[in-house]
């Protein structure tokens, strides 16, 4: 744990958290040349927001100081079972100079069902909001402003009882860490190309493919190499049960667009994360009059719409990009453009139209964004 807490004057904040200023932050003019141009998880904030539990006092001690290593037992939990969990959410700077989230609300609910699988206690969703404001609040210098900058905020939490044995760790840590971001395609959005694997599974029925939990991303690293020794971008994975559907890539979701304006992405199975990004995605389609389709998508079926045109777009979506378009999609057998090969009319208008509603640039019809500073 660390010291700080006795080293440092503490001020208490809304939410119960108190903080243990950094005595050693880093200069203005080190920081503003951070963030002339952030690249994504490369440079981290003062702080990090802090909430240790165990079985006796439950969830206690909340507090944000300085961000620095973590003191680790070699028998700590996490390191020998991989109990452990994450989300990842953005604080968009708006043009009065305020700060907002997207949808906070539903990655608390998300990192609660991420506990529940991984036999991890469940963080109350104020816990939750109130961790992202106090850290916010406390680097607010750090979000950046300019074209889809943002401060990516990185919440997660692990086994960190001391012990060699399989069950459920008595000891527990849940922290928030801080990057400042600049765009995902530095120099515009561009379609991707993208390898269905015939030799992997992202998740199994049953298992922990809903969870966002760090092993779902460490299967995938190996299938992301041989993909890009092949010249492709990203894996997408097929269902373990039968091989034959779309399940979605390492760590983005899937959507498909048919010639008739019609939309489908896979439904929700227990294996598929249901991404925050995808929700609202399908929402602003609906609200456009795009008929929504949460059903399987046949790998088969997909090569033949792609091949006769019935397909004319597909894209992958998730917090880090917000949409990423697909300009190739190819496996065993297969390989075709997507439509002209550029990025879509309705992948790149769904995209303008959510990245205007987190900046601020365009009404906020559903609510979702929610104020930090």
């Amino acid at each position: 744990m660390s010291t700080l807490a006795d080293t440092t004057a503490a001020t208490p904040t809304g939410g119960g958290f108190v903080v243990h200023a950094n005595p050693a932050p880093v200069p203005d003019e080190a920081r503003e040349a951070e963030l002339v141009a952030p690249r994504f998880g490369t440079v981290f904030t003062d702080h990090m927001a802090r909430v240790s539990w165990d079985e006796a006092r439950g969830w206690h001690d909340r507090r944000v100081e300085a961000y620095g290593p973590l003191q680790m037992d070699p028998a700590s939990a996490v390191l020998h079972y991989a109990q452990e969990i994450f989300e990842g959410l953005k604080a968009y700077r708006h043009a009065d100079g305020s700060v907002w989230s997207f949808r906070p609300q539903a990655n608390a609910a998300r990192l609660a069902r991420s506990a529940a699988r991984l036999a991890l206690p469940v963080l109350p969703e104020e816990d939750f909001l109130a961790s992202i404001e106090a850290l916010v609040r406390q680097d607010l210098a750090w979000v950046p402003s300019g074209e889809e900058t943002s401060l990516y905020l990185r919440p997660f939490m692990y086994a960190s009882e001391a012990f060699l044995g399989v069950r459920a760790s008595r000891q527990v840590e849940y922290l928030v860490i801080a990057s400042p971001v600049g765009p995902y395609f530095a120099q515009g959005v561009h379609p991707v190309a993208i390898w269905v694997s015939d030799d992997y599974r992202r998740a199994a029925p049953g298992g922990t493919g809903a969870a966002k939990c760090g092993g779902n991303y460490a299967a995938s690293l190996l299938p992301q190499q041989e993909a890009s020794a092949r010249g492709f971008d990203q894996v997408c994975y097929l269902d373990a049960t039968t091989g034959t559907t779309l399940e979605e890539l390492g760590g983005m979701n899937v959507v498909v667009v048919h010639a008739d304006g019609t939309v489908r992405t896979p439904a929700l199975n227990g294996s598929i994360l249901e991404g925050v990004t995808r929700s609202s995605i399908l929402r602003l389609l609906a609200d456009a009059g795009h008929a929504v389709e949460e059903a399987p998508v046949l790998l088969a079926d997909l090569v033949a719409g792609l091949a006769d045109g019935s397909v004319t777009e597909v894209f992958a979506c998730g917090t880090a990009a917000v949409v990423t378009p697909i300009g190739r999609l190819a496996g065993a057998g297969f390989d075709h453009v997507v439509g002209d090969g550029t990025a879509g009319a309705v992948t790149m208008r769904i995209r303008e139209q959510l990245t205007d509603i987190q900046y601020g640039r365009a009404a906020d019809p559903h609510g979702w964004m929610h104020r930090l500073a």
